[in-house]
């Protein structure tokens, strides 16, 4: 096939979501199928490259961070992205069209589709689906909802990186998309061994979602036991985070790296043992699915989005948000007391990994965009 790929991020832009369509994208590619991205660009950034078998093309519209984008921004690429990916689909022909994101992306594909007629496949992670962040699209849904059920009726097939957003989006758009896990590339199974001074990490943009302050706050109240955390990321609560851990005593003990890369976080994982996930809402968060591969527990709040990668009291623990900093602390602590029951999860966690097999998500895909090649068959105009 001739796969385009829709995205607003794609690596190093982006979180979670532009890493696994970065890992489709080449794994379809090393399939033998030929693929395209079009993507978001800034200016210290090449407007074309090719990636791990992938053709990549950047669109500059106005991006200023790696990390984050704002609603002007996706607005401004969106417009960008529109007469380029008709432009792109007209010259090159591609069998069929796959889209991450409703929200931006949604959008070109749906235009795309309208002009060309090219059938396209979207995936939808938690943040384009209504209730998925309520906290940070909750207003925005209430203006561009119905906007949006075009772009979701009119696709060939949909699919969703979990059973939580397949939940949301069923709920919110009267439909049964198709779940394919987050998938990775597993690395070589680590031999673990038990810690009496343990390593904690906590990996994500520093926003009200992650809640990190949360996090900060619940080791506050582990001072009197070993251990070291590192926040891997940036963002808008970044400051407030450092100022809250040196308040309450405990700024020489854990560490604010910022913006790291891929790399730079898999050779954290591979010096801690817990990721702590204390966030409002997630979909599938990649960052889990790795730390499973890496061995390490996860200790995370009680959300839908966790379900597929974290089961309590076996290979991690889960904790009430209603229950605050002392929710999370208690739920730390039992990992804390024993190294042996620490060691228990982390190798359960190990033992949890195949289920997120890449290879088993691009079966997945491979399958979903052959359906829509077959459904579609279309000629495009030149």
């Amino acid at each position: 096939m001739r796969i385009l790929i829709l995205n607003y991020e794609h690596p190093p832009i982006g979180g979670g979501g532009g890493r696994l369509a970065a890992k489709v994208g080449a794994g379809l590619a090393a399939r033998g199928h030929r693929v395209r991205v079009l993507t978001c660009g800034m200016t210290h950034l090449p407007v074309e490259a090719v990636e791990e078998g992938m053709e990549i093309r950047r669109l500059r519209a106005f991006r200023q961070r790696e990390d984050t984008c704002s609603i002007p921004e996706m607005a401004a690429w969106v417009v960008t992205a529109v007469p380029a990916a008709i432009r792109e689909i007209r010259r090159w022909k591609p069998d069929v069209i796959h889209v991450h994101f409703a929200v931006p992306t949604g959008a070109v594909a749906w235009v795309s589709h309208q002009a060309t007629g090219v059938p396209y496949v979207l995936t939808a992670h938690l943040g384009d689906v209504p209730g998925g962040v309520p906290e940070q699209t909750g207003n925005l849904f209430r203006w561009i909802k119905a906007m949006t059920v075009p772009i979701w009726k009119n696709a060939a097939a949909v699919t969703a990186v979990s059973s939580f957003v397949a939940g949301l989006a069923r709920e919110a758009y009267d439909l049964n998309p198709e779940v394919i896990l987050n998938g990775i590339t597993l690395p070589s199974s680590p031999k673990l061994e038990a810690c009496q001074s343990v390593r904690l990490l906590m990996v994500g943009r520093m926003s009200l979602q992650k809640n990190p302050l949360l996090a900060v706050r619940a080791l506050g109240l582990l001072r009197e036991m070993p251990w070291q955390c590192t926040v891997i990321g940036d963002g808008p609560l970044l400051e407030e985070a450092k100022t809250e851990a040196f308040r309450i005593g405990i700024s020489d003990r854990i560490f604010f790296p910022g913006w790291l890369s891929a790399s730079k976080v898999a050779e954290a994982m591979d010096q801690s043992a817990v990721l702590l996930i204390p966030s409002l809402s997630e979909g599938l968060p990649m960052v889990a699915i790795e730390a499973l591969a890496h061995g390490l527990a996860i200790v995370g709040s009680r959300i839908g989005g966790l379900a597929d990668v974290v089961v309590d009291e076996v290979n991690g623990r889960l904790f009430d948000l209603s229950d605050g900093p002392e929710g999370m602390t208690e739920a730390l602590r039992s990992l804390l007391l024993d190294p042996q029951v620490l060691l228990a999860a982390r190798n359960a966690s190990l033992s949890m990994a195949p289920k997120f097999d890449i290879e088993r998500s691009l079966d997945g895909y491979e399958s979903v965009l052959k359906a829509a090649v077959g459904e579609g068959n279309v000629k495009v105009p030149d």
